[in-house]
């Protein structure tokens, strides 16, 4: 099918190019801030946080006073990140030396983990570096006071684990580091949005980290040698997802594939049988390299592949496999990886071309680092690939309203991945007096001058806004044709951001509505210039002039209306009416913004065509039946006397 998500990139080596340090762009860019106190990463996979952090914490050490570093990663195997690296070579003043006693990763034992992260901490003990997983580092923390980490740095990668939730340990952890001692912090995190919703800092404290080192997907993609495209896209199946491996599994691409937990509604069976039937469809096993466990797979063409199982549960066979592929350094050492839980966050095999994940993920974080996997830059790698096999809805399904729901979850985070991993627009009013140089810069009629408040969120806030905007359930419903872009834009936004931004006054919300209804509008489209000199840029399917550009164009478009083209291909008409008729089902809440709206906007040009008679709610039609929805709704607020005519 067709990719809902299509971005090409520039290959312009910004991103890969090392300086005389050996620091590439987004490294360079942190570097420059090593001497705040709080520090906060935002950056993609791939782009070298794990070494940025090493400058950072090595500078702190040598020239900053700090005594002592603690780099705390989610789970164990992503400490393999920060061990021992030469930079001394690159250019560098320092090398990045771990003592293995103190790299509490590749320790099992949690009593013993606790008993040497105190010992690590005593004066007396020389060595300036400890890497341990979030969970050790809670738990040390306990059976250590205040004054025992002050000038110390806590380097906490994967940062999106953390919450503002007052249960959150590794949250609560941070506060305290911030509120009783001296020690410093740096945060990092390629997805910073969590999957529930809940902010990852509290915004008193997130407010110690501003300005954070924003270095978004694009800015990586686009300043890579090799990687030219990145695709995102759907594909459906009914009963169960096996019987669509064989239609989308290109076994010429090096792919991972992600199956479906195993207790989620997407598993069939267990997960080894899953593994098994996947394997089949590919080919015969025909070998097996016991020393790592990597199956030989040969095709019905003839052609032999090299197949791995990280879904396997036994111990030996999972290290083996995990160790081999550490030690991959060419092309040929793998074909098709599959994986459940793993493979995620922290991996990193390079020549991965194809992510093919099944099931709904319901969390946006868990999306990003799936394709993650996929985007890392290497020779001989043009395209990535981004493909999500989910459920089709169906009418006769005991529970279509939840697989309709949680399809439409899947879309939006795809039309979120293109926010963030698309060249970004910037807008400015006529007012502005700067001189407009950038060609990605368009300036709109009847935009509102930002404050300083509102355009901090705006240049720095912008990618968890918009993960706010897509995870809410009626924004979700948009895919529908139904939606009218202003129903979004003007009814919904407003009351999204003034939640996530109390601090904000009406005047400063209407600043960041429309910054948010522009940058979602446009995001992904390119200037087109006609011969005439003229230029127009496609916006939900519409050509608009350049120079003609007004916030009141834009809010009548539904910036989700090319999601909808899109989906209608994919699926038969009688799906999409099924999917129609589930969310406007779900559409009986109805807000007095809406129905205004909807009254003032909509009800005369219908009235107009209809010898000035009202809509019925039972109307076939989906915006003929809301606007009937809208009447009733102002003519009982008006009986209840809540407004007047």
């Amino acid at each position: 099918m067709e990719n809902l998500v299509n971005i090409t990139y520039a290959q312009t080596g910004a991103s890969s190019n090392v300086d005389e340090l050996g620091m590439r762009e987004m490294q360079r860019i942190a570097y420059a801030q090593r001497h705040r106190k709080y520090l906060l990463v935002k950056a993609p996979p791939a782009c070298g946080k794990s070494r940025a952090m090493m400058f950072v914490a090595l500078d702190k050490l040598g020239n900053q006073g700090i005594r002592k570093v603690i780099v705390a990663v989610p789970e164990k195997s992503i400490g393999r990140s920060f061990n021992n690296t030469d930079l001394k070579s690159h250019g560098f003043f320092a090398d990045w030396k771990v003592a293995s006693y103190f790299n509490l990763c590749d320790s099992t034992n949690e009593a013993e983990k606790k008993r040497r992260f105190v010992e690590f901490l005593r004066p007396d003990v020389p060595n300036q570096i400890l890497i341990c997983t979030h969970a050790t580092l809670r738990n040390a923390m306990k059976e250590v006071s205040d004054e025992q980490v002050n000038d110390c740095l806590f380097g906490i990668d994967e940062y999106h684990h953390s919450s503002a939730d007052a249960y959150n340990g590794l949250g609560e952890l941070v506060r305290r580091l911030i509120t009783f001692t001296t020690a410093h912090i740096m945060a990092m995190t390629g997805s910073y949005f969590r999957g529930d919703a809940v902010p990852v800092m509290r915004p008193e404290d997130e407010q110690l980290f501003q300005p954070a080192v924003n270095y978004n997907y694009y800015q990586q993609l686009n300043g890579y040698k090799y990687l030219k495209s990145l695709g995102i896209g759907y594909h459906f199946f009914k009963g169960k997802y096996i019987t669509a491996i064989p239609e989308i599994l290109d076994t010429s691409k090096k792919t991972l594939i992600h199956i479906p937990p195993v207790q989620g509604r997407d598993s069939y069976t267990d997960k080894w049988q899953q593994v098994a039937d996947i394997i089949a469809t590919i080919g015969e096993v025909v070998d097996e390299e016991p020393e790592h466990f990597i199956k030989i797979v040969r095709t019905p063409e003839g052609k032999l592949l090299r197949v791995g199982d990280l879904v396997e549960d036994n111990i030996s066979q999972r290290r083996a496999l995990q160790a081999y592929l550490q030690r991959m350094n060419k092309r040929e050492a793998l074909d098709i990886l599959i994986a459940l839980g793993t493979a995620k966050e922290g991996f990193d095999w390079q020549w991965c071309e194809v992510c093919l994940t099944v099931g709904i993920r319901a969390s946006l974080t868990e999306v990003v680092q799936i394709i993650g996997r996929c985007t890392r830059d290497c020779e001989g790698k043009t395209h990535a690939q981004f493909t999500n096999l989910i459920p089709c809805p169906d009418a006769t399904q005991e529970n279509v309203n939840l697989a309709v729901n949680r399809m439409l979850k899947a879309i939006t985070a795809s039309l979120l991945m293109e926010q963030v991993m698309a060249p970004k627009w910037n807008f400015r009013t006529s007012r502005d007096e700067e001189d407009i140089k950038d060609s990605r810069t368009i300036v709109v009629e009847g935009l509102a001058k930002a404050t300083p408040k509102a355009q901090a969120i705006i240049d720095n806030d912008m990618t968890e806004l918009k993960a706010e905007i897509l995870g809410n359930d009626i924004v979700m419903q948009a895919v529908s044709s139904s939606f009218i872009g202003e129903e979004i834009t003007q009814a919904m936004l407003p009351k999204i951001i003034q939640k996530k931004y109390p601090q904000l006054n009406n005047e400063e919300v209407e600043q960041v509505r429309q910054r948010v209804v522009l940058s979602m509008a446009f995001q992904g489209s390119e200037v087109e210039e006609q011969t005439d000199g003229r230029k127009f840029i496609k916006v939900s399917g519409r050509f608009v002039e350049i120079d003609k550009i007004s916030v009141n164009l834009i809010d009548s478009v539904n910036p989700f209306q090319r999601a909808y083209e899109i989906l209608s291909k994919a699926i038969t008409p009688e799906v999409l009416k099924t999917i129609e008729y589930v969310i406007e089902e779900q559409r009986s809440d109805m807000s007095m913004e809406e129905a205004i709206l909807l009254c003032r906007n909509y009800l005369p040009k219908y009235q107009a065509e209809h010898n000035g008679v009202a809509p019925s709610l039972n109307d076939p039609d989906p915006l003929n039946k809301r606007i009937a929805q809208a009447v009733a709704y102002i003519k009982n607020a008006i009986r209840k006397g809540d407004i007047t005519k």
